[in-house]
């Protein structure tokens, strides 16, 4: 997936997933309160809106999802369900 931050773009690896958020592995996480746009880049692509709710020194970092149209929030539901039944 790719995280842009102002005029920075970066590379993370999504390692979980729900509604509400997502854990994010990447070894330069951001801080705690940093908003940042992603872009989940699998079969469909996602576009959300985050802030880092937790980070992982050196490993990743927890973010919840801030406001998802009702579209997006649709995507995402399908996406979890198909990812939880594969």
């Amino acid at each position: 997936m790719k995280i842009t931050w102002g005029q920075v773009s970066l590379e993370a690896r999504l390692r979980d997933i729900s509604a509400s958020g997502m854990y994010l592995e990447t070894p330069e996480p951001l801080w705690a309160r940093a908003q940042f746009s992603a872009v989940l880049m699998l079969p469909e692509v996602i576009r959300v809106e985050c802030i880092v709710r937790r980070v992982d020194a050196g490993k990743g970092m927890v973010v919840e999802f801030t406001e998802l149209t009702q579209e997006t929030k649709m995507d995402l539901t399908h996406l979890i369900w198909k990812l939880a039944h594969q």
